[in-house]
């Protein structure tokens, strides 16, 4: 996860880029995995399907989103719902051997596509920093008067 915060004069903007690499639905018949490499593949298997329920209660405008569901899909909330903007890359292959995941990934890609948001600027106003420069101020106060320190008048 990567996170910007930029502050101009007067306002303050917040941004989030997450980048998340997928991986592929893990086929166990498919990969010959044993052991904890199947584990992990029905770990994999069990998120891509918690992040497909999401995605399908955001596309449908269902009230529930059960971003709860996995670690994952908590990680991805905020970028998922409301005030974001959610690229998705699909890497596909030609091959005749892979065709069944090369569908299901487009499948998967197109729900992606059906999410609308409402990407806005998130910005604060000047009045807002301005109260939180208050808040701080007083904050300094208090600790001084705990201390047995004299306030000047902060007004």
């Amino acid at each position: 996860l990567l996170g910007l915060d930029v502050f101009f004069p007067g306002n303050m903007s917040v941004g989030k880029l997450t980048l998340v690499d997928l991986a592929g639905s893990e086929r166990a018949g498919k990969t010959g995995a044993t052991g904890e490499r199947l584990k992990e593949g029905q770990a994999i298997n069990q998120s891509l399907s918690a992040l497909g329920n999401v995605i399908n209660a955001l596309s449908t405008g269902e009230k529930h989103v059960p971003y709860r569901s996995n670690k994952l899909t908590r990680l991805l909330q905020d970028g998922l719902g409301g005030n974001a903007k959610t690229l998705m890359f699909v890497n596909v292959s030609p091959s005749e051997y892979n065709a069944e995941e090369t569908v299901n990934s487009l499948q998967y890609a197109a729900r992606v596509k059906l999410i609308t948001n409402d990407a806005a600027k998130a910005v604060e106003s000047e009045e807002i920093q301005r109260l939180k420069d208050e808040i701080k101020k007083r904050d300094a106060a208090i600790s001084k008067l705990k201390s047995g320190e004299s306030v000047e008048d902060f007004d």
